[in-house]
């Protein structure tokens, strides 16, 4: 039995002794929820306060359709922060977010510092707007392809976070010139919840031309998202529209993505599609998601994730892509 068996028959008994069930909402990569506990393992160290979180994951296969890998796997993430309150209340925090994918190791390093007119944050806080008016994520393993803008900011900048009633105002600038704003709108009414956001962002795309030679792509995006929550389940769409410009070329891409997701007992499922064009040039994508929690910390998840894409006329997509994904795994989180 190898070491990665072994691990993943321990989590799994370490899962099957927790009492009780959980509402487990998120997948692993996700930075903004890590937990299931209703509190992170903590302790005080003077005026400050230490608090760490994290995900373990065994995969029992993921499977990459024909000729591609299937295998087992381990997977895991921390992050781990400390925080304080200053004399005027103001909130002060520092966090230290790594995670270990494939045997790749990345890692988040953020300042934030908050009070009732918001929170100011610096470091690697890219995904703040994205995290906020993006579409509900997938359950389980489920990954849609393609579901976001292709220009990207820089890693590290400044970021702003605020509610003001139902609304939520967020925006990030890097480094290079590149900006990302987002605005979101909640409100519950009767015994539904509405849900919608807008998102902006002017950021860089880098790819190469025919010859192979590096080119940079100025891009600019927008979108909107419009959700509805009914009981267990949550119903979302998401609309976008994105410029490329470079010295040589142009190029437009629309794009919808929508999916449905419904919890019973302990069982959560979810279904997604994607379709887009980059002028005449398709994207689809389509994602199934069941998670099931088994205790508190432990659940089963598992994920089917099928995207194709052609190659584009201009240098943006350079070879035509079609994958089928197949994941199962156990994940435990503290």
């Amino acid at each position: 039995m190898n070491n990665q068996l072994r691990l993943i028959l321990a989590i799994f008994v370490i899962g099957l002794t927790m009492a009780g069930t959980t509402n487990a909402e998120t997948k692993l990569p996700a930075f903004e929820n890590l937990s299931f506990l209703e509190k992170p393992l903590a302790a005080d160290l003077g005026f400050t306060t230490l608090a760490l979180k994290g995900a373990l994951e065994g995969l029992i296969f993921d499977y990459a359709g024909a000729g591609g890998e299937n295998g087992t796997g381990f997977n895991s993430n921390f992050q781990v922060s400390a925080l304080t309150q200053l004399p005027n209340r103001w909130r002060l925090d520092v966090s230290y977010f790594g995670e270990d994918v494939d045997d790749k190791y990345t890692d988040k390093t953020t300042v934030s510092i908050g009070g009732v007119w918001g929170t100011l944050m610096a470091g690697n806080v890219y995904d703040t707007v994205r995290e906020q008016t993006r579409r509900q994520p997938g359950a389980g393993n489920a990954s849609l392809a393609f579901d976001d803008f292709i220009g990207k900011t820089d890693d590290s900048g400044a970021g702003y976070s605020g509610r003001f009633g139902p609304w939520i105002v967020s925006g990030y600038a890097d480094g290079e010139g590149g900006v990302d704003l987002g605005a979101v709108y909640q409100r519950p009414q009767g015994t539904k919840d509405y849900r919608f956001t807008l998102r902006t962002i002017s950021g860089t795309h880098m790819a190469s031309n025919d010859v192979g030679e590096p080119i940079t792509f100025d891009t600019e995006g927008l979108g909107i998202v419009g959700e509805l929550v009914y009981g267990r389940s949550i119903f979302d769409v998401g609309f976008g529209y994105e410029r490329f410009k470079s010295e040589e070329e142009k190029a437009k891409r629309r794009f919808v993505s929508a999916g449905a997701r419904t919890k019973i007992d302990n069982l959560t499922i979810s279904l997604e599609g994607h379709y887009g064009a980059i002028e005449d040039d398709e994207e689809v994508s389509t994602a199934l998601g069941i998670q099931y929690d088994i205790s508190r910390g432990l659940s089963a998840n598992f994920g089917i994730n099928h995207s194709k894409a052609k190659e584009t006329s201009s240098s943006i997509r350079n070879t035509d892509t079609e994958e089928t994904k197949a994941i199962l795994s156990l994940r435990y989180t503290f």
